[in-house]
């Protein structure tokens, strides 16, 4: 493929983060010419009906999303949406500004197909991107799915994190189609500590009572999970988000495990902190699903992501109980028709196993079979 081929030979070259905000303007300039994202939506959108999920109270025209990391500012949205996400996630953001770590902080391990990351939630702030989503939005027939993941300012003490996410939730309560709290980055100080459950409760339940007082009881909220987290931390948070009426969970964030990587080691360690994505996380992400799906069953809506490459990975995430998919670092190696091979398969797939639709195989391989009365 052109895209393999031009990877290897000049994008593996580049700075990370130069490429990633080059390939984003880029996209946006493109998508930019009058007719152009019509266009291409028409092209690379998910159209089959066998790939319609309503999940979330909502209708996602295909399975896989954009993982929440690329579009940090909500610049992007129209674009990636026609690349063919059937929704796109932004986020991190955070209620005030700021810069993000010192560069350099994005970083490829191509041997294992991963990214490190220690961007250290670098965004304008909740104000101003609700305020572009807000103009975003305004006078258009059809807007796509979008989702929003907030974080906590790292310039605000533990002891006032509750306040802050409460902050960016009011704010994006009009314009986020799903808010999802994200406890599990890895690269701001002390944050997973919030995902202990006597810590989560507050602040979930916080959360969700601003978006009740801002009139949007009906807001899907979820939390995202690190796949470093124990499995009876797993559990617990999974018993948290039933009992406080959570709408998911997205499972899994990045991880700081840097356990069997095929990277030369000099080259991980020069990559340094941070957390990686990509094919590494594959295993254990959905081992944490699973678990996931075990617990809560189809009382939550499970949202996977980590590891996911290809339309196999996607479908094991389904038939494992997620309703809907999400990739970042598949697209960084897969190039801009990644997300219409993806949903090209499930469908696929999906008509070669016998399923009418993609929704009906959601935890096929986890949930106990159904009784068959005798004839």
């Amino acid at each position: 493929m052109l895209y393999q081929f031009l990877f290897h030979a000049l994008l593996r070259r580049v700075d990370a983060e130069r490429a990633h905000r080059v390939s984003l303007a880029g996209l946006r300039a493109l998508t930019a010419v009058p007719g152009t994202s019509r266009l291409m939506g028409r092209l690379l959108g998910p159209r089959e009906p066998e790939l319609r999920v309503r999940a979330l109270g909502l209708d996602f025209p295909g399975p896989l999303g954009l993982a929440a990391g690329f579009d940090k500012n909500a610049r992007g949205v129209t674009g990636l949406t026609a690349l063919g996400f059937g929704h796109v996630e932004i986020g991190t953001v955070t209620a005030q500004p700021q810069p993000g770590n010192p560069r350099p902080r994005l970083f490829r391990l191509v041997d294992d197909r991963a990214v490190v990351n220690r961007m250290g939630f670098n965004n304008e702030g909740s104000e101003a991107v609700a305020r572009r989503l807000r103009a975003q939005r305004a006078g258009r027939a059809r807007n796509p799915v979008i989702g929003v993941n907030i974080g906590k300012t790292k310039v605000v003490p533990e002891s006032e994190a509750v306040a802050d996410y409460v902050t960016s939730a009011r704010r994006f309560a009009d314009v986020a189609d799903y808010l999802v709290v994200n406890v599990s980055s890895p690269n701001t100080p002390g944050l997973r500590d919030l995902q202990a459950a006597q810590r989560l409760r507050p602040l979930l339940g916080a959360v969700r009572r601003a978006l009740d007082e801002a009139g949007r009881p009906d807001l899907p909220l979820l939390v995202k999970i690190a796949p470093d987290l124990a499995d009876e931390d797993v559990d617990a948070v999974a018993d948290l988000a039933v009992e406080l009426g959570l709408h998911g969970i997205i499972a899994t964030n990045t991880t700081i495990s840097r356990e069997g990587l095929a990277t030369d080691p000099d080259e991980v360690a020069a990559a340094g902190a941070g957390g990686l994505s990509g094919a590494p996380l594959k295993a254990r992400s959905l081992e944490v699903l699973r678990r996931l799906r075990a617990r809560v069953g189809d009382r939550l809506v499970l949202v996977a992501v980590g590891g996911i490459e290809t339309p196999e990975d996607a479908w094991a995430r389904i038939r494992a109980g997620a309703s809907l998919v999400q990739g970042y670092t598949g697209l960084v190696y897969g190039g801009p028709l990644w997300p219409r091979r993806v949903h090209r398969g499930l469908v696929a797939l999906a008509r070669s196993e016998g399923y009418a639709s993609v929704a009906d195989a959601v935890g096929a391989d986890v949930d106990p079979a159904p009784s068959r009365s005798s004839a």
